[in-house]
C-alpha cells in the first residue's frame, strides 16, 4: 500500500496552473480505480470538501485534476481524503514502475483464485442435479474461470499451472461428493456455505468492505456500497434459514448468493487491472528500445559509460548491429537504421552526416559518430513514454452520460429493493393475513442482485483502453477522448504538407545565383546554421556536402513561417520565402522568371539577399511519401474530404495536391493561420482533424476537434495532439480513426447490454419469483457479455492478455538480475 507512515509525508501531487482565478490546481494519480462509478466516488468525496471547487477524474489514465482555494484547504487534506475512501497514490511527476502495476495484478490474481474456489465449492454445497439445465450455469462457471486460473498460473508452468487448476477445483469435487454420500448433510451445508460466505466478504474481499464502509459514512451510495448491501442481505436471508424459522428454506442459496457476488466484482476488479497493465505494455516496450549503455568518444579513445551520463554535444560510436543509445545528428560515417521497433517502418532507412538518429532504432551495417542532440526526459522514447502515461484524457460523451445515470442508479435500486421487500412484507399480510416472508426477502435481494452496476460502470472504460492497446501495438497513441469518440465522426482531415503528405527530408535540387553560386549557398547556410527547420538543414547539408566553408553567422533570429535574418561579417543576410524578401524591400525582378519555372514544377524556393541586394535562390525538393497517395484514396472512399494546408508557395502545393489527389488547397498560410483554417472548417457543426509535423502546426492541431502528430520525426508536439502516429506510414491515420469507430460502437453496444439486462432484471426480480441464484446467473450472463463483446468475439485475447502480464514480481526480478 502506498500509504504507509514514510510516505503520507510525501508530496504526492503535482501543481498545475488553474483556469479558476484565485484557485490553486494539483493532479494526483490514483490506483485502484475499476469502473466509471470509482469517478463518481471520488469527485463526490473531494467535491464536498470546503475550499473545493472542481474535481475531474479520468478512469483511463487514473489521476484527478482538483482545483481548490489555498486559503481554505491544503492539498494533503485533500488527498487524505482519497486514502480513507481506499485509494492507493502515486507520485503524478514520475513513472509508475511497471513492476509495481504487474505485482498489483499478481496480487489480485491471488484474490481472484481464492475466490473462484469458493464459488465453485459454494455451487457444489447447494448443485442439485435434475437434468441438462440444472449443470448449465456451474458447467459455464466451470468453463469460464477454470481457464483463467490456468492462465493466471501459467508463469509458474504448465504442470504447476495444471495442478493449481486442479486444486481450485477440488474443493468443490469434494464437498459435492460429502454431499450425494451424504457426510454432508442439509443443515451441515448451510453452515459451510455461511463461513465460505463470511470468509469471501471479511478474508478475501476486506477492501471492498472497507471502501464501502468509507463511502457510506459520507452518504455516498456507490458500487461497492450497493455490493456489501447486496453480500450482507444474502447473509441475512442465510442467517434466517439457520434459525430454522421456516421450513424447507434455501439457507446456502442464500450464502451462495454472497459467495458468487462478491466473486464477481473481484472477477471485474481482475479483469480491468488486467486491461490496463496489458495497454501499458506498449510503453514499456519503447522503454526496453533504449540501451542502458553508450560508447563515448572522448579525445580519440572510446570508452562505455551509462546512457545516464551522455550530455547533449557528446560524441558517440554507434557500431553495426548497436542499437543507436541517443538522440543525436549523424556527423560522420554512413549507414542504414532499422526504426522498425520505433516507427514501425520496416524497410532500412539511408543515414548520413547531417541525418538524425532516434534512440532505441537499430544500426546497420555502418560505423557512425553522432552528436547528441537530446537525452533523457527530451528524448523521443521519453517524450512518448511520458505522455503516454501522463496524457490527460478527456471522458468522452457518453461516458459523461453514464456517470450522471449511475450517481441516482445506485441510491434508485437500493430504494426499489427496499420497496419489494416491504411490499411484499406488507402487501401478502393484507391480502392473506400473513407476510410472505420468504417472498418478500427473495425480491429484495434479487433487485439488489439484479442491480448490481458494475456491468454498466465498466462498459465504456474497457472498450476505450482494450481500443488503446490495440492502437498503441499499431505504433498509434489515442491519447484522449477525443480520439476514441469524435474521431469516428471527422468529415475533414486537414494535412500539411512538409513531413506528412512529402518526406519530410528536402534536399537543394536547383541553385539560381547572380554571382558565385558556392558563396550563395555558404552565405544561405551561414544563415540558417542556428535553424532547425528541415529546409534549413537541407541548405546546411548541402554546403557541407560541396566541401564549403560555412562562415560564422550573428544576430540570428527566426521569422516563423518565413524565413531567417543575421549578420554575416558584419552585412545583413536574408533567407525565406520570396514574397518575405519583397516585404523587406528587396527587388526581386532579376531571377522572377527563375522563381516562377522552379514553383512550377513544385520546388520550395528560398531566396537570399545581402546588404538589401538579391544574391540568388535556392530550389529545395521533397519526394512525396510512397504511402501518401493510397492514404488520400482512403480517405476519399471513407467520405472525408482531405484539405492540404501548407505555409510553402501556390504552386508547389498545387503540385503535391495533383499527384496525391487532394482538390481543395489552402497555400501560404503561416502556423496561427492554419489554426483559423481550422475554425472556419468548424464552421457548421463539422468535425475537423488535423494531421501535421507537430512542430509549426500546434495551434491548428490543439484547435482541431481531433489533432494527430506524426511521430516518423524526432520533433512531435505531442502536447499538441490527441492522437500520435508513432509509426512512420500516414496510412495509420485511417487505422485510428477505424480503431475510434470500432471503440465507440463497442462502447455503445456494452452500455445497452448493461442497461438492457438491468432493466429487465430488476422488474421481474420484484416479483419475488427470481430464486436468488438465477439472480445472479442472469446478472454474470450481463456482465460476461460485455466482456465478450469487449473482446470482440476472440477469447484468445483475453488469454494472451494474461500471459503477457505479470510474470514475475519485483522480488522475482531481483533474483533474476542476481543470477
Amino acid at each position: 500500500m502506498t500509504t504507509d507512515t514514510a510516505t503520507k509525508d510525501e508530496q504526492l501531487w503535482d501543481e498545475e496552473p488553474s483556469h479558476l482565478e484565485g484557485r490553486a490546481r494539483i493532479r494526483a494519480r490514483i490506483a485502484g480505480l475499476h469502473c466509471s462509478l470509482c469517478t463518481g466516488t471520488i469527485e463526490k468525496a473531494l467535491g464536498r470538501q470546503a475550499g473545493v471547487d472542481q474535481v475531474a477524474v479520468s478512469l483511463t489514465h487514473e489521476q484527478a485534476l482538483i482545483d481548490y482555494d489555498p486559503k481554505l484547504i491544503k492539498p494533503q487534506e485533500i488527498l487524505a481524503t482519497l486514502r480513507d475512501i481506499g485509494y492507493d497514490l502515486y507520485d503524478p511527476r514520475k513513472l509508475r514502475p511497471f513492476e509495481d502495476e504487474e505485482a498489483d495484478l499478481i496480487r489480485e490474481g491471488k484474490r481472484l483464485l481464492l475466490a473462484v474456489a469458493a464459488s465453485l465449492t459454494a455451487i457444489a454445497l447447494i448443485l442439485e442435479v435434475s437434468g441438462i439445465w440444472s449443470v448449465l450455469v456451474p458447467a459455464s462457471v466451470v468453463v469460464l474461470m477454470v481457464p483463467v486460473a490456468y492462465a493466471i498460473l501459467l508463469p509458474a508452468g504448465k504442470t504447476r499451472a495444471a495442478l493449481g487448476a486442479l486444486a481450485i477445483i477440488a474443493p468443490a469435487g469434494l464437498a459435492y461428493a460429502g454431499r450425494e454420500t451424504g457426510l454432508i448433510t442439509d443443515p451441515a451445508t448451510g453452515w459451510v456455505t455461511g463461513v465460505l460466505a463470511l470468509a469471501v466478504v471479511f478474508g478475501v474481499a476486506p477492501h471492498i468492505l472497507r471502501m464501502a464502509y468509507q463511502a457510506a459514512r459520507r452518504g455516498i451510495l456507490n458500487q461497492h456500497v450497493l455490493l456489501e448491501v447486496g453480500a450482507f442481505a444474502g447473509i441475512a436471508g442465510g442467517i434466517i434459514g439457520l434459525t430454522g424459522i421456516f421450513p424447507d428454506y434455501p439457507t446456502a442459496p442464500f450464502f451462495a448468493v454472497t459467495v458468487l457476488v462478491a466473486n464477481y466484482h473481484i472477477f471485474s476488479e481482475w479483469l480491468s487491472l488486467l486491461v490496463k497493465t496489458r495497454s501499458s505494455q506498449a510503453v514499456r516496450k519503447l522503454l526496453e528500445l533504449q540501451p542502458d549503455t553508450a560508447r563515448l568518444v572522448r579525445e580519440g579513445r572510446e570508452e562505455e559509460v551509462p546512457v545516464a551520463q551522455i550530455s547533449v554535444g557528446d560524441i558517440v560510436r554507434v557500431r553495426p548491429g548497436d542499437r543507436v543509445p541517443v538522440d543525436g545528428r549523424v556527423i560522420e560515417g554512413h549507414t542504414t537504421v532499422d526504426l522498425s521497433l520505433v516507427t514501425g517502418e520496416p524497410v532500412p532507412i539511408e543515414r548520413a552526416t547531417g541525418d538524425e538518429l532516434i534512440g532505441g532504432s537499430i544500426n546497420g551495417a555502418g560505423s557512425v559518430l553522432v552528436e547528441v542532440t537530446r537525452t533523457g526526459a527530451d528524448s523521443f522514447l521519453a517524450q512518448v513514454v511520458r505522455h503516454v502515461e501522463d496524457a490527460r484524457a478527456l471522458k468522452p460523451g457518453i461516458l459523461h452520460l453514464v456517470d450522471r445515470v449511475l450517481r441516482v442508479y445506485t441510491p434508485t435500486v437500493l430504494i426499489v429493493a427496499a420497496v419489494a421487500l416491504l411490499g411484499w412484507l406488507v402487501g401478502s399480510w393484507a391480502v392473506a393475513g400473513e407476510p410472505d416472508v420468504r417472498r418478500a426477502v427473495f425480491a429484495g435481494i434479487g433487485v439488489l442482485v439484479m442491480g448490481y452496476p458494475c456491468a454498466v460502470g465498466i462498459a465504456a472504460p474497457l472498450a476505450i483502453v482494450r481500443a488503446a492497446g490495440e492502437a498503441a501495438d499499431k505504433g498509434i497513441i489515442m491519447r484522449t477522448g477525443e480520439a476514441f469518440q469524435t474521431f469516428g465522426q471527422v468529415q475533414t482531415i486537414v494535412l500539411d504538407k512538409t513531413g506528412t503528405l512529402t518526406e519530410g527530408r528536402p534536399t537543394v535540387r536547383e541553385i539560381e545565383a547572380i554571382g558565385d553560386e558556392e558563396q550563395l549557398l555558404a552565405t544561405a547556410a551561414a544563415a540558417e546554421n542556428p535553424s532547425e527547420h528541415p529546409l534549413a538543414r537541407a541548405i546546411v547539408t548541402a554546403a557541407e556536402q560541396r566541401g564549403l566553408t560555412i562562415p560564422t553567422s550573428d544576430d540570428f533570429e527566426s521569422v516563423t513561417g518565413l524565413g531567417v535574418r543575421a549578420s554575416i561579417e558584419g552585412n545583413p543576410v536574408l533567407v525565406g520565402r520570396p514574397a518575405f524578401l519583397h516585404d523587406q524591400g528587396i527587388d526581386l525582378n532579376p531571377l522572377s522568371s527563375a522563381v516562377t519555372r522552379l514553383e512550377d514544377i513544385g520546388r520550395t524556393v528560398v531566396a537570399v539577399a545581402v546588404d538589401g541586394r538579391l544574391q540568388g535562390v535556392i530550389a529545395l525538393g521533397d519526394d512525396i511519401r510512397p504511402d501518401a497517395i493510397r492514404a488520400v484514396t482512403e480517405m476519399r472512399e471513407a467520405g472525408i474530404r482531405p484539405v492540404l494546408a501548407t505555409g510553402d508557395n501556390g504552386r508547389a502545393a498545387a503540385h503535391v495536391a495533383a499527384e496525391v489527389g487532394i482538390e481543395e488547397i489552402r497555400a501560404g498560410i503561416l502556423p496561427e493561420e492554419k489554426a483559423a483554417l481550422v475554425r472556419e472548417l468548424q464552421a457548421g457543426g463539422n468535425r475537423v482533424a488535423m494531421v501535421g509535423d507537430g512542430i509549426n502546426d500546434a495551434p491548428a492541431l490543439m484547435q482541431a476537434d481531433v489533432g494527430i502528430a506524426m511521430g516518423g520525426g524526432t520533433d512531435i508536439a505531442v502536447e499538441s495532439a490527441d492522437v500520435v502516429i508513432v509509426r512512420d506510414d500516414l496510412t495509420a491515420i485511417l487505422e485510428a480513426q477505424r480503431t475510434s469507430r470500432s471503440s465507440y460502437r463497442r462502447t455503445r453496444q456494452n452500455v445497452s447490454l448493461a442497461f438492457l439486462f438491468n432493466g429487465i432484471g430488476i422488474p421481474a426480480a420484484t416479483t419475488g419469483l427470481v430464486y436468488p441464484v438465477w439472480a445472479m446467473v442472469a446478472m454474470a450472463l450481463s456482465v460476461t457479455t460485455i466482456f465478450i463483446n469487449s473482446l470482440g468475439g476472440r477469447p484468445s485475447l483475453l488469454f494472451e492478455a494474461i500471459s503477457s502480464v505479470g510474470r514475475t514480481t519485483p522480488d522475482d526480478g531481483e533474483d533474476e538480475r542476481k543470477k
